[in-house]
């Protein structure tokens, strides 16, 4: 590298690099669409191998007519079948389906039977000894509310059940001001022997879900946390897990002793159960393949109550979005281990989350997101202007030593050796390290990814507007030459189609022409090859960021602009002042030796 517009090139070549070879070499395997069932087929934990069914599963019919209690607070709205108490109908009232927001709610659960995929927890006891699963609560358990009341902030919910058997369970539910249900079991036994059972909590998801994004950069399945250590598996992880002997299907199964959770995310929204910090609980990820459920449950242990006694267990339920703040609070107030983990962080945590953090500050000091990341832009290229200061300097260092490093390459002839020891000498004289010039771009690379991992995976992105038509930076650019930006009476190309491709977008196209005013600092290259690659490779660039996130775009351009207006000023305080214009007209001339003979 012999300027710094080379090495910038190279950062954004071997970024983009990055992430589009990820995509080619481990392509998303596309969901098998799993069986139809007529009705709903449940493993509930069991005791003991004996006290499984014939078939191994405990079947219940799918819940869609049935008693409902009301879930009403400031962020979630939905109910809860009385049938089983079911968690089956959940909707997130910060959160639309879409950019407008009149479209529905955002659905997180869903019952059986219903025009979405079920998608449901529940809460229950395995029984122990002589007691039979018709004895304890389960999925379809006739419950019978206490009073009336919807559950909101302030009116917990309480269930009842009498077994008829002398076994009388309750089961009271409160929810916070934000996604955590606490679900308080508790059980009275008013016969002459003492019982012990199991108390559980379970989701099942019937099939893959629908929406399912299908990005390797972000993971959706199965996600548990076991005293600190954090498993995160595929659906197609699950399928291939081995199969339990004793309920013979396909089995993961860990246990914690002090801080547990487990359950199921998709890239914004999460579905977990977590048991009570410094309780021990078994976490089970499972699959029913018959009916092509997965299953995640929590297991804790085991109750005995005497007779005349009461006995109880409690667990919790999140059912909400993925914010920082939010999991931040239940992770630190709540002693919640790494639950902001549930967050995809990847491969870069060490940089997503103070670039996320940085970013979430500036949210919320200026209020709009989009602004936000051109104020984490600047702050990433104050910080690395040291390093770019030194590396200009280094490689203007090299460019005087060009003279005398044609000599020893004239001296040295083909001896390869002989040269490099020369060179060796001749950079040690005169201070100059020539991998200077590289360490930004060793820097530039996991930052760029690192961003474009937070602007994908973090919902904080997720429809977050900037101005006039950018409504969701997290989505590709809506505007288009195709009808001049909206001038033109017709639609936009669908995004993602080949014409959305031949007909970029504002973002692109600026991102294009900055790239392109950038490497005018410097002369095209001598060699007529390198020159039209290098006048080439900005409007290449352009089309292949069309479709990225438009928060993505919008750091790039930030990036070329304050880049150029660095290495302008470097150049200057240097004693060097860019031709730009002069390499300009250069560009758009036919290199020398290239006119067609």
């Amino acid at each position: 590298m012999d300027d710094q517009t080379k090495n910038l090139i190279l950062a954004f070549a071997l970024s983009l690099a990055v992430i589009m070879g990820w995509f080619a070499l481990f392509p998303p395997a596309e969901p098998q669409p799993g069986d139809t069932v007529a009705q709903s087929e449940l493993l509930p934990p069991p005791a003991a191998a004996a006290a499984l069914g014939a078939d191994g599963v405990a079947v219940a019919e799918p819940l869609v007519e049935t008693a409902r209690i009301e879930i009403d607070t400031p962020r979630l709205a939905g109910s809860i079948a009385v049938t089983g108490g079911r968690f089956d109908d959940i909707r997130l009232r910060d959160y639309t389906e879409t950019v407008d927001p009149e479209s529905d709610l955002v659905h997180l659960l869903n019952p059986s039977g219903g025009n979405r995929h079920p998608f449901y927890a529940f809460f229950g006891w395995s029984p122990r000894g002589a007691l039979d699963y018709d004895l304890v609560p389960g999925p379809a358990t006739p419950w019978q509310q206490v009073g009336d009341n919807a559950l909101t902030l302030e009116t917990p919910v309480t269930l009842q059940w009498d077994n008829g058997a002398g076994l009388i369970f309750t089961r009271v539910i409160s929810v916070d001001a934000d996604y955590m249900f606490t679900v308080a079991q508790e059980i009275e036994n008013t016969t002459d022997t003492a019982v012990s059972l199991d108390p559980y909590s379970l989701i099942a998801q019937h099939g893959i879900p629908t929406d399912i994004q299908k990005y390797y950069i972000s993971h959706e399945g199965l996600v548990q946390m076991t005293d600190g250590a954090l498993l995160e598996a595929d659906y197609g992880d699950m399928v291939d897990y081995p199969v339990s002997q004793s309920e013979r299907i396909p089995t993961h199964e860990t246990t914690a002793t002090t801080n547990g959770w487990i359950g199921f995310t998709s890239k914004y929204f999460m579905a977990t159960l977590v048991g009570a910090p410094g309780q021990a609980v078994t976490s089970v990820a499972q699959y029913v393949p018959g009916a092509d459920i997965y299953q995640a449950s929590l297991r804790q242990p085991t109750v005995t109550v005497q007779p005349g006694e009461t006995a109880s267990a409690s667990s919790m339920l999140f059912t909400g979005a993925k914010e920082f703040a939010v999991l931040n609070h239940y992770q630190n107030d709540d002693n919640i281990e790494r639950f902001t983990d549930a967050i995809d962080w990847g491969w870069f945590f060490f940089l997503t989350r103070p670039i996320f953090r940085v970013l979430n500050f500036y949210h919320g000091l200026i209020g709009n997101m989009g602004w936000a990341i051109l104020a984490l832009t600047l702050t990433l290229k104050a910080i690395l202007l040291p390093l770019a200061w030194k590396s200009y300097v280094s490689m203007a260092r090299m460019k005087e030593l060009q003279p005398e490093m044609a000599a020893l390459k004239e001296r040295a002839g083909d001896d390869r050796q002989k040269l490099q020891q020369e060179m060796m000498k001749l950079y040690r004289e005169k201070k100059v390290n020539p991998a200077a010039g590289c360490l930004p771009i060793l820097l530039q690379i996991p930052i760029f990814f690192s961003l474009y991992k937070v602007i994908f995976v973090t919902i904080e992105l997720r429809h977050a507007p900037w101005f006039w038509v950018f409504n969701d930076l997290s989505a590709p650019d809506p505007t288009s030459l195709f009808n001049l930006f909206g001038a033109l009476p017709w639609a936009a190309p669908e995004t993602g189609s080949l014409m959305a491709t031949a007909f970029l977008g504002l973002l692109p196209l600026l991102f294009g022409a900055s790239m392109w005013f950038q490497m005018r600092l410097n002369p095209a290259p001598a060699d007529p090859m390198q020159a039209t690659i290098f006048n080439w490779m900005p409007w290449i660039f352009m089309f292949v960021m069309g479709g990225f996130a438009s928060g993505l775009l919008m750091y790039w351009i930030g990036n070329n602009v304050i880049t150029f207006t660095q290495q302008y000023f470097i150049m200057r305080a240097h004693g060097s002042k860019p031709d730009i214009f002069g390499n300009i007209r250069a560009s758009v001339r036919l290199p020398k030796g290239s006119k067609p003979k």
